[in-house]
């Protein structure tokens, strides 16, 4: 599985911005699907996840309900909403397939390239 992210992009804390992840392969639908981000300075950590049928989720305590995780597998994408955006959400943002919703939290497969997100104060 190959993902290619984009979406990133500049935007004033309060704001907005939808990142996708368009997935290749005929086999998207079988892979949970992950979003990670890693600040400057810091470790990659796991933001949110959605399993192959998009009928659960996962986010880390500090994206609960601000973002939202979502799939269309006639698309082969999985999207990221990020609302209400802060300073502290900069960082690139990557992509992930695993075969599960617990491996893709902790040991991906597969990752994307990553698209930076800045948000300014």
């Amino acid at each position: 599985v190959q993902l290619q992210a984009s979406g990133g992009g500049l935007v004033q804390a309060g704001g907005s911005l939808r990142l996708s992840c368009a997935a290749s392969g005929r086999t998207f639908s079988s892979y949970a699907m992950g979003w990670f981000r890693q600040a400057p300075g810091k470790a990659r950590e796991f933001v949110a996840a959605i399993n192959w049928s998009g009928s659960s989720t996962y986010y880390a305590d500090s994206e609960k309900g601000r973002f939202t995780i979502s799939r269309d597998n006639a698309k082969n994408t999985v999207y990221l909403q990020m609302n209400s955006l802060k300073p502290e959400d900069t960082a690139v943002y990557y992509c992930a397939a695993g075969r599960g919703t617990s491996s893709v939290r902790t040991r991906p497969d597969y990752w994307g390239q990553g698209t930076l997100v800045t948000v300014s104060s």
